[in-house]
């Protein structure tokens, strides 16, 4: 565990994680829920992603990172300093690979992590939650079917 310091005066942080294009859609379609809370965004620095995100804070994240063990360790850098510098409340994630560095920190701070899987995977579970699951607090799934890998998921229906 490290050392924390937080300001409790500081507002909560809703931390959304996701990869560009498709993760960052559902997470995107999520705001009804989300825009109550103080947020801030982990994402890759493309032209979608910030023009999506202009009125947001957004912390970028690098890439690629399939298959990319140096961008992994740089994002696991990346994630301890955003989990040490804010008051988070949680971490939502859709994934992909950005997301498994801070859904395991956030998990070592004992900060809820959730995750939602995307809709297109029905048939077989992305890697990404695979190797997430041991440390979240929830899993969602966008359909039924799903759950035939995630018994313990909520079914929360599709987001797009």
């Amino acid at each position: 565990m490290w050392t924390y310091h937080e300001d409790q005066d500081d507002p909560p942080f809703l931390l959304l994680v996701g990869s560009s294009g498709g993760h960052l859609a559902q997470l995107l379609a999520l705001r009804s829920w989300y825009e109550r809370w103080h947020r801030c965004w982990v994402t890759f620095d493309t032209p979608d992603a910030l023009s999506l995100l202009a009125d947001e804070e957004v912390v970028t994240a690098h890439h690629p990172t399939t298959r990319n063990v140096r961008n992994l360790l740089r994002n696991a850098v990346l994630a301890v300093r955003v989990l040490r510098r804010r008051r988070i409340a949680a971490v939502v994630t859709t994934g992909a690979g950005v997301a498994v560095p801070f859904v395991v920190f956030a998990w070592l701070r004992r900060i809820p992590t959730v995750y939602i899987e995307v809709y297109d995977r029905i048939d077989t579970p992305t890697l990404t939650a695979r190797l997430c699951r041991p440390f979240l607090s929830s899993m969602l799934v966008q359909w039924e079917e799903q759950r035939r890998h995630y018994p313990e998921a909520t079914v929360v229906g599709p987001l797009l």
